[in-house]
């Protein structure tokens, strides 16, 4: 392919792509959303909100206000406000992100805590079964505490090995699935390709051989609208620092399906979880319904986040913001395909709309160099897997198609500098 003019000399920005960026970036009907959210002026393109979202303006008020006013001034009485936040914040994420009707979502714990109470309570509910599934490249949490409890209970951990750009789809889970088949973790959106399941097939899939499915959202809640109630999902589990923007470290949530609430247990019983939290004496006896899934106390300052998290999500829509992270995607993959293909980049992302998340992946042989070399001169922020994969993450809220360019320009400058080296 023959390379367009650059602007500048040795930019590696070409003046067509610049352009063509600015006017999508004038017709988008998101832009105004970057103002929202805390950016340094000489910030470079961050690419990276696939990992950790950026700071909402309106988090550190709420902070303040909390800090000051409920935990300065009113002290143990804001307990009186604050116990039910779990399970309000819960419904406002299932009914905003998750399509999940309201007594079906809490906010606890890490993603891990709660990926162990949900495949435990699914394991307990179905002795007679003795395997357990995954996807052999799922995220590493997930692989080890199946593992885990497989270990832990001598049942069979079966690894799938499915197409690693599309990853599972119904036709590949059903070869997997059996009647010895107790439970099914997978991915929405895999972490490495950013393919996104089809959902209700592989849960009908899952269900028809009489076991449950347990879904790690991570990847997709607050950048394609999730559909649990719809697809019949039984069980899920997501972070709220990424693309819902809660901050470091905040807390995760657990979707347990109404039909299942009553026969399932979870198995860390923490006093939060039960009954009546303040009958010391009393032995345990669970919550009704998705309270039950809760252990520990809840951590009130993160759980501010997430609420203000899903209130901009909410306010920005998202059905739009999928939209836009669509357009970024399509955008980033021609990028790709016209710049960066020729400098041995290749595309590792679904190239259709619907089989993707937020984010696009390309492999390259010294894709680690090229990152550690960008980190290194700031030019932009972006993320490495091994062993050879580039991730770009389009959070849509904050990510600029212009900034899709300079990503790219910058990618091709340095593998260019790479190349040039080694004929050096």
């Amino acid at each position: 392919m023959s390379a367009a003019a650059p602007v500048g000399e040795d930019s590696g920005l070409f003046a067509e792509d610049l352009a063509e960026a600015a006017a999508l970036d004038r017709a988008d009907p998101l832009a105004w959303a970057t103002e929202l959210f805390h950016a340094g002026a000489a910030d470079p393109p961050y690419l990276d909100g696939n990992s950790l979202g950026r700071l909402p303006k309106r988090s550190l008020s709420r902070l303040l206000q909390l800090a000051e006013d409920e935990w300065g001034e009113g002290l143990v009485r804001s307990w009186n406000g604050w116990m039910d936040m779990p399970a309000r914040v819960g419904d406002r994420l299932g009914e905003v992100l998750l399509g999940a009707g309201p007594g079906q979502v809490v906010i606890a714990d890490s993603t891990s805590v709660n990926l162990y109470k949900l495949a435990a309570a699914a394991l307990d509910s179905l002795p007679g079964r003795t395997a357990v599934v995954t996807d052999r490249a799922n995220f590493p949490t997930d692989r080890y505490l199946l593992a885990g409890l497989a270990a832990s209970r001598g049942l069979t951990l079966r690894l799938a090995d499915f197409d690693e750009v599309m990853g599972p789809t119904p036709e590949a889970v059903g070869n997997v699935v059996g009647a010895d088949t107790a439970l099914v973790l997978l991915s929405h959106v895999d972490y490495r390709s950013g393919a996104l399941a089809d959902m209700a097939g592989i849960s009908a899939v899952v269900r028809d051989a009489g076991a449950l499915t347990l879904w790690d959202l991570s990847h997709s809640v607050g950048a394609v609208p999730v559909t649990l109630d719809e697809s019949r999902a039984d069980l899920a589990v997501g972070c709220t620092y990424k693309y819902v923007n809660a901050g470091p470290g905040s807390p995760a949530f657990l979707y347990v399906s109404r039909h299942l609430q009553q026969r399932l247990r979870q198995p860390i019983w923490g006093w939060m979880g039960k009954r009546d939290p303040f009958a010391m004496e009393e032995p345990y006896i669970p919550r009704e319904g998705i309270g039950s899934f809760l252990s520990g106390t809840p951590p009130i300052l993160g759980l501010a986040l997430v609420e203000e998290g899903v209130e901009l999500l909410a306010e920005l829509g998202i059905d739009r913001v999928r939209s836009k992270s669509l357009a970024l995607t399509a955008h980033l993959i021609r990028l790709a395909d016209r710049r960066l293909e020729p400098l041995g980049f290749h595309l590792a992302t679904p190239r259709q709309d619907g089989q993707r998340g937020s984010q696009v992946t390309l492999r390259h042989p010294r894709a680690r160099e090229l990152c550690q070399r960008l980190d290194s001169s700031g030019e932009v922020i972006l993320d490495f897997r091994p062993p050879d994969r580039v991730r770009l993450g389009c959070a849509a809220p904050t990510t600029s198609f212009t900034d899709l360019v300079r990503a790219a320009a910058a990618l091709a400058r340095s593998a260019a500098e790479l190349t040039s080296g080694e004929a050096g």
